[in-house]
């Protein structure tokens, strides 16, 4: 541990490049330490973290509670494998069935694993339950997605990037225009289709918020054909967009003063990252039992899947979200956020757009998808002491810890400002 205190931000560079697939690139930045809204590098720099692991770090950067909960259970018990009952899995699934509302659970570990769970969910379901005659189920997904990267799961995308040389691809996947309900009608007319996989907001994408009722509109659709709606909540949940889940519904007011029943309840609902608060691999897929009895011993699992040590950080990390009030903290948050972001446009004609929801956000840069600005921007932003990361080209995301308060996203705020002013292409 000697020489990893001591190494330079250069020289984990090098090793990252010289022993490590070149399957990211990252912004120059070499990160040691993190606490709440806060990281530090090597050299011992503090900076704001506008990205949280993808929204994963929800709860912020080393939670106590969260922490504590991961070294209590790792001195005691930390895999058994599915092939024993262990004394934490029963009662996190109990915990989470209650929090989220639903009959069952199916633990994963990874985002990837829970979506691409959920697409063999929904196809048994399809045969076993609608129908659907074997091999002809159909899922129906939107362009620009972004549900991993598995080989099912990028036959899915339409990004270049992310499918070529990696055929063949798995077929029985329709693909549709998002925010696009009359696409979705037509799509629905084939009775072989057995579910319908959506973001509520595509995060990757660009942080895009679809029209006011497109997802209760597209529910109600789902529901009129006998098909099953998948939200994959993976970003989008766990309060990110000031509710519990994206999905909750598009109300004005923030889950605390909110008595009204959500609008959408999805089929399955497919969770990942902020549900361990970035602490540890877990992802879960939801359903009810009606769904759910399709899955029987022998169709699917995993070793880690469901471990004690995943239970018991993924009940603390839940605890947090709701005695924190996390969820009415974005949503507020996220709004002055917004605010603050379009006088700057105001200011800049650097910045021409600003969209989100909660503390998902994201600014349009006025410059072409294959520029190099918004990338220049955010090394600007970490010279100044806030990390945000550019997603396809142009845009710039914004997604800081939930745990954020007034104070520091004002003091962000001015470092974003001061950031665009007093940029020079």
């Amino acid at each position: 541990m000697a020489v990893l205190q001591e190494m330079t931000s250069q020289h984990a560079i090098e090793l990252e490049n010289q022993y490590g697939a070149h399957n990211y690139h990252p912004l120059p930045v070499v990160l040691s330490r993190g606490e709440g809204v806060y990281v530090w590098d090597v050299e011992g720099n503090k900076y704001y973290d506008f990205l949280s692991a993808y929204s994963a770090v929800n709860q912020g950067h080393c939670h106590p509670k969260i922490i504590n909960a991961l070294k209590e259970q790792a001195e005691k018990l930390t895999l058994t494998s599915r092939a024993f009952y262990n004394d934490m899995l029963g009662q996190y699934e109990k915990f989470a069935t209650e929090f989220f509302g639903f009959d069952k659970l199916l633990p994963m570990n990874t985002g990837a694993e829970a979506v691409e769970t959920a697409l063999k969910l929904a196809r048994k379901w399809g045969y076993e339950k609608k129908g659907i005659p074997t091999d002809q189920a159909k899922i129906i997904v939107c362009e620009n997605n972004f549900h991993g990267r598995t080989i099912s799961i990028i036959s899915a995308s339409n990004d270049p990037l992310a499918t070529e040389n990696f055929g063949p691809f798995t077929p029985g996947i329709v693909s549709i225009g998002y925010n696009d309900i009359n696409a979705l009608e037509e799509a629905l007319k084939d009775e072989n289709v057995a579910a319908f996989l959506v973001e509520p907001i595509q995060g990757e994408a660009g942080v895009y918020v679809p029209d006011e009722n497109y997802i209760k509109e597209a529910f109600q659709l789902c529901k009129s054909k006998n098909v099953l709606f998948i939200a994959d909540e993976v970003q989008t949940g766990i309060a990110r967009t000031g509710r519990l889940l994206a999905t909750c519904g598009n109300c004005s007011c923030s889950d605390k003063n909110c008595s009204k029943e959500p609008e959408v309840k999805p089929d399955i609902l497919i969770l990942g990252k902020a549900i361990s608060g970035g602490v540890f691999p877990v992802s879960a897929v939801l359903a009810n039992n009606e769904i759910m009895e399709v899955i029987r011993p022998g169709n699917h699992g995993s070793t880690f899947g469901g471990n004690p040590l995943a239970c018991a950080v993924a009940m603390a990390a839940l605890e947090v979200v709701r005695d924190e009030e996390l969820a009415e903290n974005a949503f507020i948050l996220g709004k002055i956020f917004r605010n603050e972001m379009e006088k700057l446009i105001q200011e800049s004609d650097l910045v021409r757009l600003v969209r989100g929801k909660g503390l998902l956000n994201a600014i349009v840069i006025n410059d072409s998808e294959d520029s190099s600005t918004a990338w220049n921007i955010c090394v600007a932003l970490k010279d100044n002491g806030l990390l945000a990361k550019p997603t396809h080209g142009n845009i710039i995301r914004f997604a800081p810890p939930l745990v954020m308060t007034e104070e520091q996203l004002h003091e962000c705020v001015g470092i974003i400002r001061k950031t665009i002013l007093e940029f020079r292409k």
